[in-house]
């Protein structure tokens, strides 16, 4: 990591906000903990948060799985693919589709991506996360296709988790935080 993990030594820091931290991490903090908590607004923002969308859609898990391990492979942000690859296979996911995706991403994902261990849905999904991540903007027909098959709440979910895991990608990324040993 480019900055020193964070230590209540080195940065004191409000026991709750470690607490709560601790406590949704299931005990323990993280290396991404160990660099958000050099700031108080961040960390108890972000637990909040990221609390809620990993935990509180109602937008299906493995889809939104799907679109944060596109993202993290799109941004070469190995601790946040790390740390969700898992979650796909737990939600639902299989290892053939994660293979899938990791082929996709070598491709081109933006216009499209074709392969027999990925479903119709789970095709767009990686189509809408790639365009998010690689060109901000989506094409309409990506859109509507999306839209077609998700409740208008499930398609704000979904793109809300897949804008949220660009945003920590960045994060990890930039400060080069890596997966815990």
């Amino acid at each position: 990591m480019r900055i020193p993990d964070w230590t209540p030594e080195l940065h004191p820091q409000p026991a709750d906000l470690v607490n709560a931290i601790v406590a949704r991490r299931g005990g323990a903090l993280l290396n991404l903990d160990k660099a958000l908590l050099w700031s108080e607004p961040v960390a108890r923002g972000w637990n909040v948060y990221l609390k809620n969308v990993r935990t509180g859609l109602s937008a299906s898990r493995k889809q939104c799985e799907l679109g944060i391990c596109t993202v993290a492979l799109l941004t070469g942000a190995h601790y946040e693919y790390h740390h969700h690859a898992p979650d796909f296979l737990v939600a639902g996911g299989t290892q053939d589709e994660l293979d899938a995706l990791q082929r996709a991403v070598q491709a081109d994902p933006c216009a499209g991506v074709a392969d027999a261990a990925l479903g119709v849905m789970e095709c767009w999904v990686v189509q809408y996360a790639a365009q998010m991540t690689l060109r901000v903007k989506v094409q309409d027909a990506v859109f509507k296709a999306l839209q077609a098959r998700l409740s208008t709440t499930e398609l704000v979910e979904l793109t809300t988790a897949i804008a949220t895991y660009n945003m920590v990608a960045r994060l990890l990324v930039a400060l080069e935080i890596t997966p815990e040993v």
